[in-house]
């Protein structure tokens, strides 16, 4: 292995490794090589490699003059993209699917080819999954299960790669199951209808570097698709902070390159420490702007089913990141009904289904994700129930403003939103909402203010404190104060 050239086309690493490159020099490079290689096995001749140099270099030489001659960035200058994918139809369409489909990936998981032996100990759990489709209470594994099988009963391709990704790291997925006997391997999601879409998942090696660039570089060469890569913890991800930041949030304003990669990010605070807990949300939304990714948080299992058909079937081509659960998928609070799969959309706000006189609420309490149901516990156990209101922001960015707006009106009462999160006040989606959510909501709803305040853990260096009675100490804290009086001397926002 060796570099042929230097840093640029103006460096000349002779200068300081002068007997290495006289070796370099007299190789002959790897394209002229491989070329004699197919030629010599038959492959193709040499006609065919002449037409394929010449028709190369005729292209590097286009797109150079095209380049050259227009006064303006090119908005899409398509040589560096695929065919133009099917057109999408949520706008139209909407997300929910019918019952039909629900029973049709229900069936699949309880389905075997005969002689197969399911685990003892996976059997019951596909059993319940089958059951809660199509009578409830559904979960988070379960509702993405669906949003999968319902886009590739569509005729859309799905593919998931991460590690452990198969079985899910924890133990809630079973996109594959595992021959107890044979030791083979059986994908209920194959298996639905005879015109279905392809599905592709797979346990890939511990490199996320590795794997994210080349899910984002088949996100860009498939964009039918719904490519997902996801992190066995959130935090695994900065492993591929170059692909995220050279790629996936930039490549549309760089090259104008789109892609629909999907980056599923297990986060959450349960007192697993600096390493298990946050998949740097406070990044992201550094990264975030002119729209060029999507940031979501979604705190129910039919939010994230349709956040993921959204994805794939609506209008805006981008990126998406998801910052997934981890106590939350066995959270007896956070489940949906097959009611809410067969109807319904996505909806970047959620407000407070609980709160049934809106001038009884004196305060609101505004967060993302699993911290929702750590409120409303606390709330009960406050003895706050229709005082105080919980809303929450499915999607971080873009801002969903006008949304968030349509909420916030229902409460007259109201001078004061309290921003809740479970991480420390330096991270997560603090210092991005204190920046922007200000603004955006005087942008829509300018006749109205609100006082803006922070429920947080302390500044801390790190993501997390390393001790799990410390965690549980910060815990108790967090709800405390977010049902205690803010300080009236606050700045309106």
């Amino acid at each position: 292995c060796y570099r042929r050239r230097g840093h640029n086309e103006g460096d000349d690493p002779s200068f300081t490794q002068p007997r290495m490159y006289d070796l370099i020099e007299k190789k002959r490079s790897v394209r002229k090589l491989y070329t004699e290689a197919l030629i010599g096995r038959g492959d193709i001749t040499v006609e065919d490699a002449e037409k394929v140099m010449t028709r190369f270099q005729q292209r590097l030489e286009s797109v150079f003059k095209e380049v050259r001659g227009t006064r303006q960035p090119p908005r899409d200058l398509g040589y560096s993209r695929v065919p133009a994918y099917p057109k999408k139809s949520a706008a139209k369409q909407g997300t929910a699917i019918s019952m039909e489909a629900l029973k049709k990936v229900a069936d699949a998981h309880t389905t075997f080819p005969q002689g197969f032996t399911v685990h003892p100990k996976v059997m019951p759990q596909l059993q319940r999954r089958a059951a809660a489709i199509t009578q409830g209470p559904i979960d988070w594994a379960t509702a993405e299960i669906l949003a999968f099988g319902s886009l590739l009963l569509e005729g859309r391709t799905v593919r998931l790669t991460g590690q452990d990704t198969r079985r899910g790291t924890f133990v809630q997925r079973f996109a594959s199951i595992v021959d107890r006997k044979t030791g083979e391997s059986w994908v209920p999601l194959k298996h639905l209808d005879e015109d279905q879409g392809k599905f592709h998942v797979f346990d890939s090696l511990l490199s996320e570097y590795a794997v994210m660039g080349f899910e984002y570089g088949y996100s860009v060469a498939s964009p039918e698709a719904l490519v997902l890569w996801e992190a066995q913890f959130g935090d695994f991800a900065n492993g591929a902070q170059t692909v995220i930041d050279e790629f996936i949030t930039s490549g549309q304003a760089k090259w104008t390159q789109q892609s629909g990669v999907v980056l599923l990010l297990p986060h959450g605070y349960e007192g697993q420490g600096p390493d298990h807990s946050s998949a740097r949300l406070e990044r992201f939304l550094q990264l975030a702007a002119e729209g060029a990714i999507t940031i979501t948080q979604p705190s129910t299992p039919a939010s994230h089913f349709h956040m993921l058909r959204q994805q794939a079937l609506g209008e805006l081509h981008r990126p998406l990141v998801v910052m997934t659960p981890k106590s939350m998928l066995r959270n007896k609070l956070a489940v949906s009904e097959p009611a809410d799969f067969t109807q319904g959309s996505w909806k970047p706000v959620l407000g407070d289904p609980t709160i049934e006189d809106p001038s009884q609420v004196t305060s609101v309490l505004l967060c993302s994700g699993k911290i929702r149901w750590d409120l409303v516990n606390a709330r009960s156990q406050a003895g706050k129930d229709g005082q105080v209101a919980i809303i929450a922001m499915e999607r971080l960015y873009p801002v969903p403003a006008k949304d968030l707006a349509k909420q916030l009106k229902r409460f007259d009462r109201v001078e004061e939103v309290q921003w809740v999160q479970d991480e420390p006040a330096n991270q997560g989606a603090w210092p991005f909402m204190a920046l922007n959510l200000p603004a955006r909501l005087a942008e829509v709803e300018p006749s109205r203010t609100w006082r803006l305040t922070k429920v947080t853990r302390p500044e801390s260096s790190a993501p997390s404190v390393g001790s799990a009675s410390v965690h549980l100490q910060q815990q108790r804290a967090l709800m405390e104060a977010a049902f205690k009086p803010t300080d009236p001397g606050q700045q309106p926002m």
